[in-house]
């Protein structure tokens, strides 16, 4: 399928957060000043229950994303249809900005490792994912995103590095990116690579949203966890990412250790307020 020009200017939502179900009620009745929500999109593909009662209520007030973990883009299983099916059906529910997912694998042979594992870079894997992103976005009638994971291993077979990998996949399966500035600096310290060569390889036009996350550094090596603030060097990448990109839709995630909604609030508020001193310096400054 010929899907449609790349936009110029892309599509631009402003400052987000994950839906999470500790934040239902506080969000219907206090309607926080937030621009968009994204939500773990196989939390909804159940029919009928509280989740999806909570997701049409909450859709009437705000845009959303849906974001999946999932969709195995790596493995090498065939697709699956039913969730698919099941994707394509929720999306012509809650109507969202964009779909994505992550660039890896999470199982074989039908079993789910429930882990977000990283690829081998080599030129089968290109070819084998790209085909795969070119299946799904036939399907879906759409552009997908996809994400850049943390890693703690590497693969001897790798022929390139992980951001030539990204960039290939993203220009010749002509899908969109989400940026996740926490995984690479966790994944540039697991392996000693540097951050903004990463950021510099990757093309603007390809990117579509960031996630900002914290993580648990035990010395010698970093796990992403989802579970902390977002720390001052990630900050500081970040500021990089919004000078190289520019205007991009920028949410906090957090998975574990969630806390009351109007501490998340303020660390986006952080992220809005980077934004606008890098790209508004003269409105920032009045």
């Amino acid at each position: 399928m010929k899907h449609p020009p790349l936009p110029s200017p892309r599509h631009y939502l402003g400052f987000g957060l994950g839906l999470r179900p500790t934040h239902y009620e506080t969000i219907l009745n206090e309607a926080p000043a937030l621009d968009w929500l994204e939500i773990i999109s196989e939390n909804y593909l159940v029919p009928g229950g509280k989740p999806l009662h909570y997701l049409d209520r909450i859709r009437q007030r705000y845009p959303m994303v849906m974001h999946g973990v999932s969709l195995s883009i790596g493995s090498s299983d065939a697709l699956n249809r039913e969730y698919l099916k099941d994707l394509k059906a929720l999306a012509a529910r809650i109507e969202p900005a964009w779909i994505s997912d992550h660039l890896c694998w999470t199982g074989v042979n039908g079993v789910n490792a429930h882990d977000l594992l990283p690829l081998a870079y080599t030129q089968e894997t290109l070819q084998h994912v790209v085909a795969r992103v070119q299946q799904v976005q036939d399907f879906l009638g759409r552009r997908i995103l996809l994400e850049n994971v943390s890693s703690y291993i590497s693969y001897p077979e790798s022929e390139m590095t992980e951001w030539e990998f990204v960039r290939e996949i993203a220009e010749r399966a002509d899908c969109l990116l989400l940026l996740d500035i926490n995984n690479i600096y966790v994944s540039s310290f697991n392996h000693e690579f540097n951050a903004c060569t990463y950021l510099n390889a990757i093309p603007v036009e390809r990117v579509q949203q960031f996630h900002l996350a914290g993580h648990r550094n035990h010395g010698n090596y970093i796990i992403d966890t989802h579970d902390e603030p977002v720390i001052e060097s990630v900050w500081d990448l970040y500021q990089i990412a919004v000078r190289r990109f520019g205007r991009v839709s920028t949410m906090i995630e957090r998975d574990d250790n969630i806390p009351p909604l109007p501490e998340l609030l303020s660390e986006l508020e952080q992220a809005r307020h980077i934004a606008q001193n890098i790209l508004h310096p003269a409105v920032s400054a009045a």
